[in-house]
């Protein structure tokens, strides 16, 4: 190696971390100095195609105009375009840019393409919002996949949320082709199980992650133990936090929400004692919503109180709207419904259309019309689209008698042109005329 590409090599690194550490603009700046730089090979050197990227990156990242067209039309000029990573990151520009046509057109045009451009050009895809033709190019690559390819897929299914399977049938299909799913696969996958609900899905997964060393890792773990909870096997979801190695928060956490999801008040406030005596781990906001959920579904108003107290001054955990919210739900589960208003009203945080939709929700049940009202007219203001808190106030009028309040309820209802949703129904019985 000549003295002018070790210099280029130095140099490159310290571009390389000028932009992992976002200092883009110094690496732009930097980029300049070695395009004209006398002791550096010229930028037609395929050596350069190593910071091209880099440069590129940060240019898209500061959103510089045109910057992948400027960036192509001096890469092609530099005869560099045939670096798969110089043309994916290029790919992936045009995509930032939300020029997927341009994207294209270069995809197409390269004389050649390896997994990295094929994975490039479907994350453009999945920027887009157009899975089909994500899922599309993972059909008809001519090249091998890799896993990278199969995850930004795996990914944007799973967080989409529309159609969850489509994730599974995904992984294998990736599994038929002969590639082994990684960490972040599955780290992708599992809430697309947890969403569906699917048992044997979750224990496919599962199984996987065993034969090949994952499901101790807390990341995995933490997941699993989510999955699991929600397909309604607490018993799969201990064994998996009991192979959990180095247990953090947030699988101390999944399993505590677990159990609070089913009803286990006990046994999740008995792991919050567990966890600060075993592992020493502080909680967090997620732990506290946990454990208020876990009151709130056990009617345990004094035990919620005595947490939140603990976890806001003891371990200093900021309690946020949903925190206030849940508390709210709890106090109204209990019946304790004034004590609930005058959280609200005293809340030092915003109120959000949670915390009333739990008192509103609670006067129902408890057929407390005054609060109704106030938590009506809130909640009127704050969605008034939502024909869920017309219907509910108007039902608790009519659980009372108050048949023309809920009359009048439904009138405004109708004059504020809101649409009552299909399975909403209105308890309003008139007296017969006769």
């Amino acid at each position: 190696m000549s003295s002018g590409h070790r210099r280029l090599a130095s140099v490159t690194k310290v571009l390389t971390t000028h932009v992992n550490a976002a200092r883009h603009r110094d690496a732009l700046s930097l980029f300049s100095c070695m395009l004209s730089a006398p002791d550096l090979p010229p930028p037609t050197d395929p050596s350069f195609a190593h910071a091209f990227p880099l440069a590129i990156k940060s240019a898209t990242a500061l959103r510089v105009p045109r910057a992948a067209a400027f960036f192509h039309a001096f890469a092609d000029k530099c005869g560099l375009l045939s670096s798969p990573f110089l043309a994916s990151a290029l790919i992936a520009s045009y995509g930032a840019g939300a020029s997927r046509e341009l994207a294209r057109r270069l995809f197409d045009e390269l004389p050649a393409r390896n997994a990295v451009v094929w994975s490039a050009m479907i994350s453009v895809h999945v920027r887009a919002g157009d899975l089909a033709a994500a899922a599309s190019a993972l059909d008809t690559m001519d090249v091998a996949p890799t896993a990278s390819c199969f995850n930004t897929v795996i990914a944007a299914v799973a967080d989409s949320g529309e159609h969850p399977t489509r994730a599974i049938e995904v992984y294998r299909h990736m599994r038929r082709v002969g590639v082994a799913p990684s960490f972040i696969t599955l780290l992708a996958l599992v809430p697309a199980c947890t969403a569906m609900g699917a048992l044997t899905s979750v224990k496919e997964v599962h199984g996987f992650a065993v034969r090949h060393g994952m499901s101790s890792r807390s990341h995995i773990g933490s997941s699993l133990i989510e999955a699991y909870g929600r397909c309604g096997s607490l018993a799969s979801a201990q064994r998996v936090f009991d192979q959990v190695q180095d247990r953090d928060v947030v699988v101390w956490s999944s399993l505590v929400s677990a159990y609070a999801f089913h009803g286990r008040a006990e046994v999740a406030m008995s792991l919050f004692r567990q966890m600060k005596d075993q592992d020493d781990v502080r909680p967090d906001s997620i732990m506290f919503l946990s454990l208020l959920a876990a009151c709130a579904h056990s009617g345990h108003a004094d035990d919620a109180l005595q947490y939140f107290d603990v976890l806001t001054k003891r371990y200093g955990v900021e309690a946020c709207g949903d925190h206030y919210s849940c508390l709210v739900d709890v106090l109204g589960r209990a019946g304790r419904l004034n004590q609930a208003y005058d959280l609200i009203r005293t809340m030092p945080v915003k109120v959000t259309a949670k915390a009333w939709g739990a008192l509103l929700a609670a006067c129902r049940k408890y057929g407390e019309v005054g609060l109704a009202e106030v938590a009506g007219r809130a909640l009127f203001e704050m969605e008034p689209e939502n024909a869920g808190n017309f219907v509910s106030l108007a039902n608790i009028y009519s659980g009372r008698g108050m048949h023309e309040d809920a009359e009048r309820v439904r009138r405004e209802m109708e004059q504020r042109g809101v649409q009552r949703l299909p399975g909403s129904s209105w308890m309003i019985h008139r007296k017969s005329s006769c």
